[in-house]
């Protein structure tokens, strides 16, 4: 790995593209993502700012499925499910690598989270969201719609089965937020939202002008969960009376449809800010946001800025390639984060 100087965005400079980016928080860090290329950022316990850039595949991000409508939100699903967990995996390493006795400063992280073990931690991922977010809540009601008698009326059903998913969705982030890692997590969830909308407003990127943007985002990963839920209610109540197998089968088959609408809603919305009502009816996704966000520290954001800004440079023409790196910084990290509550 090399090392160099922090970078910092140029006033407005960022506004003279058009980046079609993306983000979530690592541990201890931020991953971000163009057409071209993905950039993760992460802080060790030296200081320093250990970045890890490569090239994504054009064929998903720069080809047709990125432009066509309703099939573009599976972009979206991607991310959270393939470069996700690639970039937490990566962060993994780094915190791995920091902490053995002697290891050398710069040495780039030791693949550890590759191969066998990779696909193992993405398969029981997927079986874990599945298990809880799908198949527990589809069961729970369909013991209350019997308990109910209200079996022969698919709307009530879905819209139960809705609530509690929902309702999972809101107590797993809420209980998790308890904990300090994940308060640390969110932290750096909250840097990567103020770094966009800086990016947005066209002011120079740093620490200091960063930290005045809001939380919230409204083309969020959590607003973008939200609406999958509320929209899973409104198409699963045209769907006939069926077993419980069946049932949950329809659900993971349409995931990819209810993913599409989500997306292209979002999308809308974002774009219409301006519009009353439209922040009306978005209100609930910011409101959310609120759980899953915490103002981060000076150095949470510089790390943020790093990832935003070598997305950038990459849209911009930079040479595409595949490396880690060390960042000598500015702004030195605090231990933890002030005490708040979920």
């Amino acid at each position: 790995m090399t090392k160099q100087q922090t970078p910092t965005g140029s006033a407005g400079e960022p506004q003279s593209i058009t980046l079609n980016y993306g983000g979530q928080a690592v541990i201890e860090g931020v991953m971000m993502r163009g057409s071209k290329a993905l950039s993760v950022a992460v802080r060790n316990p030296e200081g320093g700012i250990v970045v890890h850039t490569e090239p994504l595949d054009t064929r998903i991000y720069g080809g047709k499925l990125a432009k066509t409508p309703f099939l573009r939100g599976l972009t979206l699903l991607w991310d959270a499910l393939g470069l996700g967990i690639k970039a937490l995996m990566f962060s993994a390493e780094v915190a791995i690598e920091e902490e053995k006795e002697g290891g050398d400063e710069g040495k780039e992280p030791e693949k550890v989270f590759e191969g066998p073990v990779q696909w193992t931690i993405i398969a029981l991922s997927l079986s874990m969201m599945v298990l809880i977010f799908f198949v527990v809540p589809t069961f729970l009601a369909s013991l209350i719609e019997g308990w109910l008698g209200i079996t022969d009326v698919p709307f009530w059903g879905h819209f139960i089965e809705g609530m509690i998913r929902l309702a999972f969705l809101i107590g797993y982030i809420w209980i998790i937020g308890f904990m300090a890692d994940v308060k640390r997590l969110y932290g750096y969830h909250g840097a990567e939202h103020k770094t966009i909308n800086a990016y947005e407003a066209g002011v120079e990127l740093t620490p200091e002008s960063v930290a005045r943007f809001p939380l919230e985002h409204p083309r969020c990963g959590t607003a973008f969960l939200l609406t999958v839920v509320v929209i899973s209610i409104i198409l699963y109540s045209f769907l006939p009376p069926m077993g419980l197998f069946v049932r949950i089968l329809s659900r993971l088959v349409l995931l990819p449809v209810v993913a599409g609408i989500a997306y292209e809603y979002l999308r809308f919305s974002a774009a219409h800010q301006d519009n009353a009502f439209i922040r009306l009816i978005t209100k609930p996704n910011l409101a959310l946001q609120r759980l899953t966000t915490r103002e981060p520290e000076l150095a949470m954001l510089e790390v943020a800025i790093v990832a935003f800004n070598e997305v950038v440079d990459f849209e911009k023409g930079k040479a595409l390639v595949d490396e880690t790196r060390v960042i000598e910084t500015a702004v030195m990290p605090t231990p933890t984060l002030a005490p708040d509550t979920p």
